[in-house]
């Protein structure tokens, strides 16, 4: 027997109080109130448990809409299959083949990450005057000068030494070796001479 059932009949059948009836079954008076107003409300069916589901879900996308009907559909060749369309909202021919798997995508094995992390080359299109380099884990800005902001640029790397190329022309825009002690490795200024 539920203990909804229990609860119930303790009020309805033996007359007791709500509040009597919550205490003796550890529940609170609100709860018993609750099945008590079920019960004279649909009747035996107060004794089943409820959906705990939402009747609405003001979050939930819109299905999507149906699409037509295509003329180019070919009838079905199954024998004795009907060429009527079906009740579906999205009809198909039923012995059409299914869309092909989608391969799965390559694992990157840790040689595989060393390897694109030790590039010898790498393109980029800086935005400022710098562009950006990691190297063991931490990110350095190379300056490269106004003047070069928004230039595709090639990166050819060896170790710490690196030379900045335009990437259309050729021109090597600037060749340094990493500081690794600095985030930003500025220009070197050239001294006025007499």
């Amino acid at each position: 027997m539920s203990r909804a059932r229990l609860v119930i009949t303790a009020v309805v059948l033996e007359g007791r109080s709500q509040a009597e009836v919550a205490r003796a079954y550890g529940l609170s008076r609100s709860w018993v109130s609750r099945l008590v107003a079920r019960y004279r409300d649909v009747g035996e069916a107060a004794f089943e448990p409820r959906s705990r589901r939402p009747r609405t879900s003001p979050t939930r996308t819109a299905p999507a809409p149906a699409r037509a009907t295509s003329t180019s559909c070919r009838p079905c060749s199954t024998p004795g299959a009907s060429t009527t369309t079906p009740p579906a909202p999205t009809p198909r021919c039923t012995d059409a083949p299914p869309p092909p798997p989608t391969p799965p995508k390559p694992r990157r094995t840790p040689s595989a990450a060393q390897a694109a992390t030790n590039a010898s080359a790498t393109t980029a299109s800086t935005t400022t005057a710098s562009s950006p380099l990691r190297v063991a884990g931490r990110l350095h800005h190379i300056g490269i000068g106004r003047t070069h902001a928004r230039t595709p640029v090639i990166m050819l790397i060896a170790d710490l030494d690196v030379r900045v190329v335009h990437a259309i022309t050729g021109e090597l825009l600037r060749e340094l070796t990493i500081d690794t002690t600095r985030n930003y490795q500025p220009q070197t200024r050239k001294q006025a001479g007499p």
